[in-house]
């Protein structure tokens, strides 16, 4: 009787791709979270990379216009550009901009600027226990006054 069963279950293939599926499928979906979760990650590494330059042109922009801009201004002005499209990032606590002057300019004649961008990008991957994702873009601004 046990023999007569064993050999009708081993027989049978009807469940088999579900079973495969049950094996692999949680596998399959985390990688392909994981590749998304990555492509998100650059997507916003790059956003931020492009504020930072937009606000440096928009920096020395308005230097040659005679317009000498304050860190507090071009913090101003980078946060309202990554609102707006085609940033669009989520803002505080997520998105934070820094704009400092430093102590030492390493140019003569040019004010330097240093901008700190950063971002915290939410997780597709909370399910196996990863937290969201710290980036930071750093970069000098250096301008001349007309």
């Amino acid at each position: 009787m046990i023999r007569k069963v064993a050999s009708s279950l081993r027989s049978n293939q009807t469940a088999s791709a579900a079973v495969e599926f049950a094996l692999i499928g949680p596998l399959f979906l985390t990688l392909f979270m994981g590749v998304m979760q990555v492509g998100i990650g650059m997507q916003n590494y790059n956003a931020l990379r492009s504020i930072s330059a937009d606000t440096a042109r928009y920096a020395v922009i308005n230097y040659q216009k005679s317009n000498l801009l304050t860190a507090i201004q071009l913090q101003t002005y980078a946060t309202d550009l990554a609102k707006a499209a085609p940033y669009g990032l989520e803002q505080s606590p997520r998105f934070t901009v820094f704009v400092s002057t430093p102590a030492t300019q390493r140019v003569a004649g040019a004010t330097e600027f240093q901008i700190r961008v950063t971002y915290r990008v939410r997780t597709l991957l909370s399910v196996i226990g990863l937290g969201e994702i710290p980036l930071t873009y750093t970069r000098p601004i250096f301008v001349i006054p007309a």
